[in-house]
């Protein structure tokens, strides 16, 4: 990488940090096919992210914005999925709470537990 090119662009973009920021943006860009503003002259993609940005043909601003958007995660959810979650919600409440049956344990008679371990045994 040429010395003149970094120095070129410390013109454009004063800090140092922030101009490696915005050419590796821009160099990730042209690796992902996006078209070149100047000659590629055999120069690997960073050399002509720089040189780009020497020459003002991208802006180091909308790299900079580009690329903490990039590294922003928001994750929209489907009007679909906040049903379903909400249903998958109630049903854990329900299936949480204890159950009443049409009636209690206390309510049976000792004959209606004998009848019930016969029909289980002669299963």
């Amino acid at each position: 990488m040429a010395r003149v090119t970094v120095e070129d662009c410390v013109r454009k973009v004063s800090n140092r940090f922030e101009l490696v920021l915005a050419a590796s943006q821009r160099a990730r860009q042209i690796g992902a096919g996006s078209l070149l503003t100047v000659e590629r002259d055999n120069d690997k993609n960073p050399v002509v992210a720089l040189r780009e940005i020497a020459v003002g043909t991208v802006e180091a601003d909308a790299l900079k914005d580009g690329l903490i958007n990039s590294f922003r995660i928001q994750v929209e959810s489907d009007p679909q999925e906040d049903e379903i979650s909400d249903f998958v919600a109630q049903e854990a409440l329900r299936f949480q709470q204890p159950s009443h049956s049409s009636f209690e344990e206390d309510e049976l008679d000792d004959e209606d537990l004998e009848e019930e371990k016969d029909e289980t045994t002669s299963l």
